[in-house]
């Protein structure tokens, strides 16, 4: 399971004496817990580990891109390293080909033919891509492939 071998990095890391993977990897894991407790589990399935690592990442990605433009650099470092510890975890995403080719299946599936169709589309399409793709990019590509119908 996914929760068990983020908490192995954190004793692999504890052992290291790896102070920035020992820091983020114990805030990930309260979160995780945070979220076991919210949901009134014990432990959490690998889908509900994903979606914390997902928006913690989505968090992180703003936050770089917010500080981007102060040239902190320092910072930006800090938040690279946070992403790259996050990545280890989150599948691999789809590609924007990739994506696009499913999204082109959906509509001729669903008889798409107008913008109007976004919401049956990005039913299906996210149904297909689950966890492997970003809803806003997604979004973004139906919505532009729709408007050239």
């Amino acid at each position: 399971m996914l929760e068990e071998r983020i908490y192995e990095d954190y004793i692999k890391a504890l052992k290291l004496r790896d102070k920035h993977k020992i820091d983020f990897l114990s805030f990930i894991r309260a979160e995780i817990k945070k979220l076991a407790i919210d949901s009134k589990k014990d432990r959490l399935c690998d889908e509900e580990v994903l979606g914390v690592l997902r928006k913690q990442r989505k968090r992180l990605q703003e936050a770089k891109d917010s500080i981007s433009s102060s040239q902190r650099w320092d910072k930006i470092e800090e938040l690279d390293k946070d992403i790259a510890i996050l990545d280890d975890y989150l599948p691999k995403e789809l590609s924007s080909e990739e994506l696009e080719k499913i999204i082109e299946e959906v509509i001729l599936e669903v008889n798409a033919l107008t913008i109007k169709d976004m919401g049956k589309v990005m039913k299906e399409v996210m149904a297909k891509v689950g966890i492997k793709a970003d809803t806003k990019k997604v979004s973004e590509l139906v919505r532009a492939k729709l408007s050239k119908l």
